[in-house]
């Protein structure tokens, strides 16, 4: 860790960051079981990231198919 801080480089944001992009994309059941991490700890980052896989869902079911005819 020490020598990617002398390069300039956060490990510890560029894990932040990672975590927070892999909870907006995945739910967070196979969250925990890809990365060894409890299922609570995914939940509370995904909530963290307001990516919250409920409200999604609800979004997805509300949207209307349109079918462009040629």
């Amino acid at each position: 860790m020490q020598r990617l801080k002398d390069f300039g480089i956060q490990p510890g944001q560029a894990r932040t960051t990672a975590l927070f992009q892999l909870v907006i994309e995945l739910p967070a059941a196979l969250l925990s079981r890809m990365i060894g991490i409890h299922i609570d700890v995914a939940v509370a980052w995904q909530h963290a990231s307001t990516g919250g896989w409920m409200i999604y869902a609800a979004h997805v079911s509300r949207r209307t198919t349109t079918t462009k005819e040629f």
